[in-house]
C-alpha cells in the first residue's frame, strides 16, 4: 500500500507552568500541499508511517478496555444519518477541503478540541490528508500526535560533546487516527474508525466526545453468563420468593468479585449450551482456571470435549484428555512416565 499525501498541517502544543497554573496554548507552523510535502523535511519523518497504521491489527472486540488500538464508531441517534455526529461531520470537512487555508482552519478547529481534554502533554499534533493509490479516490484522514520526548540531545563536536534539542518527537509511541476505518484492503467503513495510543491515558480518544469503542470481550461475556444465570434462577425458583431472592444477591456477589469459586449450580449440558453461542462468536477465546496451586490454559470450546470437571470424597478433580504430551522447559522424570490405565488413577483420587 502506498499514500499520497494531499495536504498537511503541523501544529505544536505547548504547556506553560505547573500544576493549576498550566497554560495550554498551539502554534501552527505550516500547511502543505502534495508537492510541498514531498519537498519537506516532514516527508522521511513520517515515511512509512501512513502504511504502518493502517495496517496495524486491531481486534473489534478486544480483550481489555485498556488495548492501544481499538476501533470506534459515530454515535448517532435512531432514525438519524452519520451526518447527524459533529465528530463525523469534522471530519468531512477535513476530507472535502479545498485549499491549503481550508484544510488549515479545520485543523486547527481539532486541535482546539484536544487541548481541551484534561492531562494532555505538549508534543507536535499532525492533521493529514491522503489518498490510497493502488485501490480508491476517497482519501483518508490522518490525525497524528507525538509528545515531546525529554532530555534529548545530539552529537555536536570534539568541544561541546552535545547539544541539548528543544521539543524534541519521534515516531515511538505516536498517537494516531486513521478515518476511515480499513479492515481489508481496498475495503473501508464510514462509519468507523481506528485509534491508537501506547499509553493507557485516555486523553487522545477524549476529544472525540461523539465516538464510542466496543466493550471488551470479557465484559461481553461476563454480561452474556449474567443474563443466563438470571433466566435459570427465573426458570427455577418462585418469583418473589425469598431462595430466589437470595440466589440473585448471590449471583450479584458473584459477578463483583475478582477472584471466584466454583458454584455448582450447572450440569455440565447447561454449561455447553450456555458457551455455545460465545463459542461461535469466539472459537479460539481462553479459558483459565485454577485448581489449588494448579493452573490451566485452555479454550472454552474445550469444556465437555477434552476438559471436564469432576468431584468425589468433597475433593474437585480435573480430567483433561489428548492425544500427546509435549514438554518444553524444566525438564523431570514425568517426561519418562508410563501412563497408568484410569481406573487405577481413580482408584487412587477415591482413596
Amino acid at each position: 500500500m502506498d499514500f499520497t499525501v494531499q495536504y498537511v498541517s503541523f501544529f505544536v502544543i505547548r504547556m506553560d507552568g505547573q500544576g493549576e497554573q498550566v497554560t495550554k496554548h498551539f502554534t501552527h507552523f505550516q500547511t502543505l500541499d502534495q508537492a510541498g510535502y514531498e519537498h519537506s523535511t516532514l516527508s522521511s519523518f513520517l515515511d512509512g508511517e501512513l502504511m504502518k497504521i493502517s495496517k496495524r491489527k486491531v481486534d473489534r472486540f478486544p480483550k481489555s478496555d485498556n488495548v492501544p488500538t481499538k476501533i470506534g464508531r459515530f454515535t448517532v441517534e435512531p432514525g438519524h444519518g452519520l451526518s447527524s455526529n459533529p465528530n463525523y461531520n469534522q471530519f468531512q470537512r477535513l476530507l472535502i477541503a479545498k485549499t491549503p487555508e481550508a484544510f488549515q482552519k479545520e485543523g486547527e478547529a481539532l486541535v482546539r478540541g484536544y487541548m481541551d481534554t484534561s492531562a494532555i502533554r505538549g508534543g507536535a499534533f499532525i492533521v493529514i490528508r491522503a489518498k490510497l493509490n493502488q485501490y480508491m479516490d476517497n482519501p483518508f484522514l490522518f490525525l497524528l500526535k507525538c509528545d515531546f520526548e525529554q532530555k534529548v540531545a545530539h552529537i555536536s563536536d570534539a568541544s561541546t560533546l552535545i547539544k541539548e534539542v528543544e521539543m524534541a518527537i519521534t515516531t515511538k509511541n505516536m498517537k494516531s487516527i486513521q478515518y476511515p476505518y480499513m479492515p481489508e484492503e481496498g475495503m473501508v467503513e464510514e462509519g468507523e474508525l481506528k485509534l491508537h495510543q501506547a499509553s493507557h491515558a485516555r486523553y487522545f480518544e477524549d476529544f472525540l466526545p461523539f465516538v464510542t469503542y466496543e466493550k471488551p470481550m470479557p465484559e461481553i461475556i461476563k454480561e452474556h453468563v449474567i443474563q443466563q444465570a438470571h433466566s435459570h434462577i427465573a426458570a427455577t425458583y418462585e418469583e418473589q420468593s425469598d431462595v430466589r431472592m437470595a440466589e440473585e444477591e448471590r449471583l450479584e456477589a458473584w459477578a463483583n468479585t475478582p477472584k471466584r469459586e466454583l458454584q455448582e449450580q450447572w450440569t455440565p449440558e447447561q454449561v455447553i449450551e450456555a458457551a455455545a453461542p460465545i463459542v461461535e462468536q469466539q472459537p479460539e477465546l481462553e479459558l483459565k482456571l485454577k485448581l489449588d496451586h494448579l493452573q490451566v490454559k485452555a479454550m472454552l470450546s474445550d469444556f465437555g470435549e477434552s476438559l471436564h470437571i469432576a468431584k468425589t470424597n468433597g475433593k474437585y478433580v480435573l480430567l483433561i484428555e489428548g492425544d500427546s504430551f509435549q514438554f518444553e522447559k524444566g525438564y523431570s522424570p514425568v517426561e519418562f512416565l508410563k501412563p497408568e490405565p484410569l481406573e487405577e488413577v481413580l482408584k487412587k483420587i477415591r482413596g
